[in-house]
């Protein structure tokens, strides 16, 4: 195929693109980015939005056609609503590509396919492992959408290695290592921040990211409460589903946990920018797109040891092991204790991580693919 060829390209599987609020999550981030580059290039490109979401009623964004699917708002319906209807939609458009993000979204991608479309998926992570699907119909769901995109994938495009190795395991299918990107950013003076919270440069923890049990939240704010520091632990996130478990961490903190709610803009920024140091306790993930984000601003990082984290940091980071409370207090003392250790670690990782993750690669690996499947 030449590679010159201008592509018509179906993306689905997100809330809404652009996404500039609570709906913001690495779905949405990955589809803006990729969709965005794609049409700068001349590509065709069309994302399926979600109703319900307030995007200004665009039609258009920097190129990128947009089309609001028919959505059911309630727990469990709004993703696999949208998906149906815009798989529909995508599989009797005019596409050389349907591009399906997440695993949910997948359990459609039969019907383009069945029409002639090439079909790409990207699974951003195990989704069905995720504590708020339980072992109920939504995690039963999910894993029918793996399958499909099993057994009906043009290709699929994985996030990392450990996914990788888990295709190949239980279903003898290869796959695509294609990581996130990350973009270097502004740094920010503490202004908002210290109006509204009154933290200032250095003198706060920071966890930023959704609110759900898996990021191993628990285990932060009982190592937190232990710590010898004047510092503050700072919780910065929306829920996802998952109101229940956010009041139980505001039960567990003391007074000096600060919980932002869902944060953008200027006071996200300003949050990466003065941190003493940024902590991911996962227990999963996909690609943890807000510890590319850290390290981008140049932060010192503590993440757990599972694969997806540790395979991000190499050594730029401080690791400990999953779910250990005590080794995580202590780590977090070290740093505490020691500045110079930290600053090491922050002179390091700006451009230790936007070396290593570039969005433009991203991009031109995912068009290779889209044009070897085109062919």
């Amino acid at each position: 195929m030449d590679d010159n060829r201008r592509l018509r390209i179906a993306m689905l599987g997100h809330k809404t693109m652009p996404a500039r609020d609570s709906s913001r999550g690495g779905i949405e981030v990955v589809v803006e980015e990729l969709s965005i580059r794609m049409a700068a290039q001349g590509h065709d490109v069309t994302c399926y939005n979600r109703t319900g979401f307030d995007n200004g009623g665009l039609q258009e964004y920097k190129g990128v056609k947009l089309k609001p699917v028919y959505t059911i708002h309630r727990k469990g319906l709004a993703a696999v609503t949208s998906s149906i209807f815009a798989a529909f939609h995508a599989a009797f458009g005019k596409y050389d590509v349907v591009h399906f993000h997440a695993e949910g979204s997948c359990a459609m991608i039969w019907l383009p396919k069945l029409l002639g479309k090439k079909c790409i998926a990207t699974i951003h992570g195990l989704d069905w492992q995720r504590e708020k699907w339980g072992k109920g119909i939504g995690s039963r769901y999910i894993r029918f959408g793996e399958k499909t995109a099993v057994k009906y994938a043009d290709e699929i495009i994985v996030l990392s290695k450990g996914v990788q190795v888990y295709f190949w395991k239980n279903y003898h299918r290869k796959t695509v290592f294609i990581p996130n990107g990350v973009n270097r950013p502004e740094i920010r003076e503490a202004k908002e921040i210290k109006e509204r919270f009154g933290l200032e440069k250095d003198s706060y923890i920071l966890f930023l990211g959704r609110i759900v049990p898996e990021k191993g939240l628990r285990y932060l704010i009982e190592a937190y409460k232990g710590l010898n520091t004047d510092k503050r632990l700072v919780i910065a996130g929306g829920s996802s589903d998952t109101d229940k478990f956010a009041e139980e961490l505001k039960e567990m903190a003391g007074e000096n946990v600060i919980f932002t709610g869902f944060v953008s803009g200027r006071l996200h920024e300003e949050l990466y920018s003065n941190a003493y140091i940024y902590v991911l306790p996962s227990d999963l993930e996909g690609m943890p797109l807000s510890l590319l984000e850290a390290m981008s601003y140049g932060n010192c990082c503590v993440v757990s040891d599972i694969e997806e984290c540790s395979e991000v940091v190499n050594d730029k980071a401080v690791v400990f092991h999953k779910s250990d409370v005590r080794e995580l207090r202590e780590k977090l003392q070290e740093l505490m204790d020691d500045m110079e250790v930290v600053e090491r670690y922050k002179s390091e990782a700006t451009e230790f991580i936007c070396r290593k993750y570039s969005w433009e690669s991203v991009m031109e690996k995912t068009l290779h693919l889209y044009r070897k499947k085109c062919k």
